[in-house]
């Protein structure tokens, strides 16, 4: 084993705050040709109709790309990313870095998650195309001189097709998913719509009816009255859209 190391802990008295992101692994390969002292880009934080909007732009020296195949056609990476924001939930979250020395440092903790995603366009399609051609398996054709004498029989039911329904029947008909996973899938689900029946959020989910409702009282209100009574819609501060002048009006209660 390793000996201990010593941890500098600087970073925990100026309270730092750093942002965990996941980016596209091109993305990061990109990243790792620049310099010590070189730019990668710009993120660029505004506000549209009460939305928080945050952006990646790639440095444009970093856009060209290298690929097998590609001789005269020159491979461009899109530059524009635009962030998908989650929430941090419970979790408590830090960044540590290592220096030549051995020496670990705690950076600071993570205050918010997002996904840098790329402006789907030609150029992203072109990248996409070749990762998924660059990682096809190679078949090889081959003469048999002689019959296959193996035969595999069909199996009505795999062993874990077995275990996993056996599981099923011994927690209930849905088995209680991690929080963060659960919160992920919702806050997903309301990027693409405003409203949900509590029924589509539990097909979205795949919850137990007891434990989504208690996520939902948390991040969501109910709707009591008007046209999209008896669904469900996030509070006021996860949501990602202008309320409208009928919902600054009511006050709709969780049930």
């Amino acid at each position: 084993m390793s000996d201990k190391k010593e941890v500098n802990l600087s970073g925990l008295r100026q309270n730092k705050g750093v942002w965990l992101v996941k980016v596209p692994k091109y993305l990061s390969q990109q990243w790792e040709k620049v310099t010590e002292k070189g730019e990668v880009g710009k993120i660029s934080i505004e506000k549209k109709q009460g939305k928080t909007e945050v952006c990646f732009t790639l440095n444009e020296e970093l856009a060209a790309m290298t690929a097998a195949g590609e001789k005269e056609e020159s491979l461009q990476a899109p530059r524009e990313y635009p962030f998908t924001m989650h929430t941090v939930g419970a979790q408590t979250m830090a960044v540590f870095s290592q220096a030549d020395a051995d020496e670990v440092s705690l950076e600071g903790t993570v205050v918010h998650r997002a996904e840098c995603r790329p402006v789907v366009s030609d150029s992203y399609m072109k990248v996409k195309r070749l990762q998924v051609e660059s990682v096809k398996p190679q078949r090889l054709v081959q003469q048999l001189d002689r019959a296959v004498a193996t035969v595999f029989k069909p199996v009505a039911n795999h062993d874990f097709n077995l275990e996993y329904e056996k599981k099923k029947k011994s927690d209930g008909k849905m088995v209680r998913a991690d929080r963060q996973l659960v919160l992920d899938l919702l806050f997903s689900a309301f990027e693409k719509h405003q409203y949900y029946s509590f029924k589509d959020l539990v097909d979205i989910t795949k919850q137990p009816v007891t434990y989504l409702k208690e996520i939902m009282r948390e991040i969501g209100v109910c709707n009591r009255k008007g046209v999209h009574k008896s669904t469900w819609e996030l509070k006021p501060e996860y949501r990602h859209h202008q309320p409208s002048e009928e919902e600054e009006q009511k006050s709709p209660n969780s049930i």
